[in-house]
């Protein structure tokens, strides 16, 4: 069981390997082409980052493991493809986009509070000139809260494997977006999205620069009821 268990988790962690590879590489030509009118140079990622990025990724990946784990055990509620209604797919994909921004606004701020932020959340925000390698540095304890949502999601709702793969695909964009330098990319991603209810790499770039606004994931609308969006 053990063996297995161990075996499992390198293999993710090498699946999220190639994963991290691909999208900050992908995210490097991007910022490299750039904008011929961009008044930046690319960003370079720090050794900090890359680093962080690598240790956390061991997290996710025992995470996944346990996950494949308890679901081959019928532990969890995820689907078989076919198995439920056509309309749960894009439901559970849009509720599930849904709770995970509310959750981790509430996270987020948390993780902002004076007492928890040197443990839980300094490492993320050493670069102050975030990159794509930033998405994805955490340290060892926000990456377990991270992970224990995506394993909650699991266990609790009734989602295709499918939907939940896509799920975990969209959040991996997203985070690499979000840490891109918007003055490298067109400029339709230097303005509000959907008439500012998306976030993007400008309003999550204020985040970095100012870490007491900004919190979402997704979404602005939980910055926008509590008033912590900063849109200058």
């Amino acid at each position: 069981m053990l063996r297995s268990l161990v075996a499992l988790t390198a293999g993710l962690y090498a699946i999220l390997l190639v994963r991290t590879l691909v999208l900050t590489g992908l995210a490097a030509v991007v910022a490299t082409a750039g904008s011929p009118a961009a008044p930046t140079a690319p960003r370079r990622a720090s050794g900090h980052d890359i680093a962080l990025s690598l240790g956390s990724g061991w997290v996710f990946a025992l995470a996944g493991a346990l996950l494949i784990a308890a679901d081959g055990r019928g532990l969890t509620r995820l689907m078989a493809a076919g198995t439920g209604p056509w309309w749960l797919a894009p439901l559970g994909f849009a509720g599930a986009l849904l709770l995970q921004d509310g959750l981790y606004y509430g996270l987020h701020r948390l993780l902002h509070h004076h007492h928890l932020y040197r443990w839980l959340h300094r490492g993320h925000h050493h670069s102050r000139q975030p990159t794509a390698w930033t998405a994805f540095a955490f340290d060892p304890a926000e990456a377990l809260l991270q992970s224990a949502f995506l394993v909650g999601v699991a266990l609790l709702l009734p989602l295709p494997r499918g939907t939940y793969l896509a799920l975990l695909l969209t959040m991996s964009l997203w985070a690499v977006l979000n840490h891109l330098d918007p003055e490298r990319l067109p400029a339709a991603f230097r303005q509000p999205w959907l008439g500012r209810w998306l976030i993007g790499p400008a309003h999550h770039g204020r985040h970095h620069r100012r870490p007491g606004c900004n919190f979402g994931l997704y979404f602005t609308l939980w910055d926008r009821l509590c008033g912590t969006e900063d849109q200058t």
